[in-house]
């Protein structure tokens, strides 16, 4: 069997390696031992009949020594590399052991009975925030969350995204009519009385400007009259325009049932209704929609504003002084004590992770046993021997030392026994 070289082994598989070879020394010099022990006995029970005990113990040493070197190495390869039957076990049934072991790991482990068992004996949530009310832990969870944010935004196609986010504003927000939503919006906004306000801002908005703006009156009518008019004629014509219009907007201000304001009720109440039910109206709203939002330039600016938030967010992401982080940490702060303190919460994040974790397993228990199955069948046959017999050899080594002694003790007690009966 080919070895996998050390260098490439983890430490913990090397220091089994080590006790694998430390074992298989002590059980082949307990071999060695019985055998010159029983060479020695052999030569010197001729001149001292008591060393044939010595002899018996050390021949059944040797023989159950031997039986347990082929009972083991038969497990791993072919004793010897002679390919005798139904050795090599382990290279031969890699793929039945691998099925196996992944049934074995499914059937008595990924049971849903035994999760929810195990899971509601567990205080999860409140061993979570007892761990996240540290400010240190709360902290290095806001840094790995922000890193695994940092990346999903690199990740991310920048066309990729301003296609997904077009596709997203033309499935929900071009495509469908905004007719008659706008309307029924509008014509609520009318019989509530809600846009009276706005009325009034605009009104206001214009006696200021009126108030401060007297001068845009001068030759606004007086210059549509004819040239032989006096220019006394024209500033009165302009004055008493300017003097109207005050007086009208003061009126508007003033009286909040000015006919003014009702045709604008008028107005505002007969477009929500167009909007609704008149094609024309509806055809000009979607009109100038496409014209807005097929325009070059806003999709330019859609693209320029996904890139700023990209940019900003990887800048506040990646900044550990930043508002962001610092947001971020206080929130996982803030989480952690309040499980600590809150029970209700506990039990339902404990219920949570329960339900999660059983559905997992109950619907996926056979894809997660199938990795060891399909794991084991990927490895190489020399491969999986030496795992496992890294894994188990050490206490098999014992195994054939055990072996050694039994077959010492019933080698001595057999002969003892015939010799006792037969006079042997």
């Amino acid at each position: 069997m080919v070895r996998t070289p050390t260098a490439l082994l983890s430490p913990a598989d090397q220091e089994r390696r080590r006790a694998l070879r430390t074992m298989k020394g002590v059980a082949l010099g307990a071999l060695i031992g019985m055998a010159v022990l029983f060479c020695i006995a052999f030569v010197l029970q001729r001149d001292i009949p008591a060393w044939g005990y010595v002899r018996a113990a050390a021949e059944g040493g040797m023989v159950g020594a031997l039986a347990d070197w082929f009972a083991v190495t038969a497990l791993f390869r072919h004793p010897m590399g002679i390919p005798i039957p139904h050795t090599a076990i382990i290279p031969k049934r890699k793929d039945e052991i691998g099925r196996s072991l992944g049934e074995f790991v499914e059937t008595n482990f990924l049971s849903g009975e035994i999760v929810q068992q195990k899971l509601s004996t567990t205080a999860m949530a409140q061993k979570l925030g007892t761990w996240l009310s540290e400010p240190d832990h709360a902290r290095r969870v806001g840094s790995e969350a922000a890193t695994m944010a940092a990346n999903v935004l690199r990740a991310l196609s920048d066309d990729d995204v301003q296609d997904l986010i077009g596709d997203l504003a033309r499935d929900h927000l071009l495509n469908p009519q905004w007719g008659p939503p706008a309307g029924t919006w509008l014509g609520k906004v009318v019989d509530s009385n809600a846009h009276h306000g706005a009325v009034d801002l605009a009104v206001d908005s214009i006696a200021t400007w009126l108030a401060n703006n007297q001068s845009y009156f001068t030759g606004l009518l007086s210059k549509r009259l004819p040239s032989w008019v006096p220019s006394l004629a024209h500033r009165l014509v302009d004055d008493t325009a300017y003097k109207e219009a005050v007086k009208f907007v003061s009126a508007v201000q003033a009286d909040k049932n000015h006919q003014a304001r009702r045709a604008i009720d008028a107005y505002l109440a007969k477009l929500a209704d167009n909007l609704q039910h008149d094609p024309a109206t509806m055809a000009k709203l979607e009109d100038a929609k496409s014209a807005v939002f097929d325009s070059p330039r806003v999709r330019e600016l859609a693209g320029e504003a996904w890139n700023t938030v990209k940019n900003g967010l990887l800048e506040s992401l990646e900044n550990p002084a930043s508002t962001l982080r610092a947001r971020i940490d206080a929130a996982i702060f803030d989480f952690g004590q309040r499980l600590v303190r809150d029970e209700a919460l506990q039990q339902r994040l404990d219920a949570w992770i329960t339900q999660a974790a059983v559905f997992v397993v109950e619907r996926y228990k056979h894809d997660i046993a199938s990795i060891i199955t399909d794991t084991v069948e990927r490895w190489d046959a020399s491969e999986t021997t030496e795992k496992i017999e890294l894994m188990v050899g050490k206490d098999l080594q014992f195994i054939r030392l055990n072996g050694t002694i039994v077959g010492a003790l019933a080698g001595v007690a057999i002969y003892t026994i015939a010799h006792a009966l037969l006079g042997a």
